[in-house]
């Protein structure tokens, strides 16, 4: 454990990253009808900037984490939010569709990165008891920023434009950078890590592929509402527009809410909290679905569908960071991957079945199917545990 003099400020700069990349990849869901308009397509074609947005995140994770295994961990953060706010500023300067799917791309690369390394540097500040807490702390600044910083910039972009919400992320990440400069401390890095010796461990574990699965699948239900939640509020719910940046507040809640209760619940059972988060979550969905016409009724309901989908975040880490074996790294990031898997996944769904002419509302169910087959995959993923005796998670549970 690497002892630092405040630990808890060092979390607090890092979960400002945290808050830094959710503001910014959240803000496209407040203000896709404006970007829609901005570069003249429609609104479901425009969810194809979320998707390329979590794509550039799943192929940055894998990418990055290879070629840093063995660097030290403060100076990639530093170089990871420094990018980060490079491509925030090229999102609002670009002006077609095509640039502006590939400023997205761009922009998700060190997402998941930043978060593996933030948890990695996180947990080794605490004592080894006190590690669920702190990756949950560190994913607590993502909750924060659907509380504050997505209302706030969604509000910001329908006032201002939403090239100036992007501009605002990109003084976020520049503000992490300085933070992280100061506060947190020097890592060294692990001489004996490779980015190859890594993949090998990481990628030779079904257990690793199984936990995986279940984050895309699963976790894809929440986006399947929050890619459309503007278009649900105002077409199904009867709303203004106005009301959106509630709804954005809701989810922002939901959140805060589910990865304090999270880090509480990975001390009983990493497992079985992964087990409730997910039917609890495909409930949600489908009270969400009930709720969709009846106005501020659906309010409550996006807070609860956020919340228990958030259970999900904080102990799907911590089981990837077990199931990784010696591939730290990769374990810590991987999870940022499949959960942006989730994103792509549920945003294109969603885009489905509306082009479809299903309407906005179908998206609930859709979300609630997705995480029936989630807990079938985390199922699975707990019968072959069993059977092969896999060794006790740092926190002394063997499911």
């Amino acid at each position: 454990m690497v002892r630092t003099l405040n630990p808890v400020w060092a979390i607090v700069a890092l979960a400002v990253g945290g808050f830094a990349i959710g503001t910014t990849e959240f803000t496209t869901m407040g203000v896709l009808p404006e970007v829609a308009d901005g570069v003249d397509v429609s609104v479901p074609t425009a969810g194809h900037f979320i998707s390329a947005y979590a794509l550039g995140v799943v192929v940055g994770v894998p990418i990055l984490s290879f070629f840093a295994a063995g660097l030290p961990r403060k100076a990639l953060l530093l170089a990871f939010m420094g990018v980060y706010a490079v491509f925030n500023v090229m999102s609002a300067a670009v002006s077609s569709y095509g640039l502006l799917m590939l400023a997205r791309f761009l922009d998700g690369l060190p997402h998941g990165a930043y978060f593996g390394v933030a948890s990695l540097v996180a947990s080794q500040l605490v004592s080894e008891s006190s590690r669920g807490r702190a990756v949950a702390g560190v994913m607590m600044g993502l909750s924060i920023a659907n509380v504050i910083g997505v209302p706030a910039a969604t509000w910001f972009g329908q006032n201002a434009g939403w090239r100036a919400a992007y501009l605002a992320c990109g003084v976020l990440a520049l503000a992490t950078v300085a933070l992280i400069a100061v506060v947190v401390p020097h890592q060294p890095a692990d001489q004996s890590a490779t980015g190859r010796n890594e993949a090998r461990s990481f990628f030779s574990s079904a257990q690793v592929w199984l936990t995986m699965a279940a984050g895309a699948v699963g976790f894809g239900g929440l986006f399947c509402v929050y890619s459309y939640i503007a278009k649900i509020v105002t077409n199904v719910g009867g709303l203004e527009k106005g009301a959106v940046p509630f709804f954005t507040l809701a989810f922002g809640l939901g959140m805060v809410v589910g990865t304090w209760v999270a880090g509480e619940l990975s001390h009983w059972s990493v497992f079985k909290s992964l087990i409730l988060g997910g039917v609890g979550a495909g409930l949600a969905l489908v009270a969400f679905w009930l709720a969709a016409p009846h106005g501020w009724w659906l309010w409550p309901c996006t807070m609860l569908v956020t919340a228990l989908g958030s259970v999900l975040v904080v102990n799907l880490q911590l089981r990837l960071m077990d199931v990784a074996g010696n591939a730290v790294t990769l374990g810590a990031a991987m999870n940022h991957s499949a959960l942006n898997i989730a994103n792509a996944l549920g945003a294109y769904l969603g885009g489905v079945v509306i082009d479809a002419g299903h309407g906005y509302r179908s998206t609930a169910l859709v979300g609630a199917i997705l995480s029936v087959f989630g807990i079938a995959i985390l199922l699975w993923s707990g019968l072959l545990h069993r059977r092969t005796a896999l060794k006790p998670t740092f926190l002394g549970e063997r499911v």
